[in-house]
């Protein structure tokens, strides 16, 4: 009688301490149900994440503290590529995963997002925010986040604004989106490596 195959979890841990971030993320769990506790000295990045987690069914637990006395800058980049490597590590070989997501709306904002697993990383961030500040963050940080995430995730990832008015809005459609493209983009339908090259870089 053969033995049922193990499971493989798809989970990771990371630490990134540097002079300017102190960040912990406890567990990053690809098959989750979206279950978070995102802990940081920036309550908007904290509301966005949150998003993320729960739309994408990924649980993450972050405890990230930033030199926001400054500007809240480094703690926003550095999250993204600590969040984007550890999503990176959970999904191990990519084998059977779908490799391709898109999705993105909320009420009057339309974003399209687009990730690709193609270990190369790219991005572009085509939002066009008019409004320069939401509370203490300051939403050209937006970009500087999936920027750092795409070169912790090794991917290549297409952010625009289609339409959309509100600020804040827009903001959130955005990481709504990502959040519902990585979902369809993890997701295992198969065996094989999705590349006809029979590889992807890390």
């Amino acid at each position: 009688m053969k033995k049922k195959a193990r499971k493989v979890e798809r989970k990771a841990q990371l630490m990134r301490r540097t002079k300017e971030t102190d960040i912990k993320l406890l567990i990053v769990n690809l098959d989750g149900q979206g279950i978070y506790s995102i802990k940081t000295n920036e309550p908007f990045l904290n509301h966005m994440l949150e998003q993320l987690s729960r739309h994408s069914g990924i649980d993450i637990a972050l405890d990230a503290l930033g030199d926001v006395e400054i500007d809240s800058h480094h703690l926003v980049e550095d999250v993204g590529i600590a969040l984007g490597r550890a999503i990176n590590q959970a999904l191990g070989d990519k084998k059977g995963i779908k490799r391709f997501g898109s999705a993105g709306v909320l009420d009057e904002a339309l974003v399209r997002v687009v990730v690709d697993f193609s270990g190369r990383t790219y991005c572009d961030v085509n939002l066009d925010l008019e409004t320069k500040r939401i509370g203490s963050f300051d939403t050209e940080l937006v970009e500087e986040f999936f920027n750092g995430f795409a070169r912790g995730a090794v991917l290549t990832l297409h952010v625009d604004k289609l339409k959309g008015k509100n600020t804040h809005h827009t903001i959130e459609a955005a990481f709504k989106g990502l959040a519902i493209a990585l979902r369809d983009a993890i997701a295992v339908i198969g065996k094989r490596l999705p590349s006809t090259k029979e590889v992807i870089e890390k």
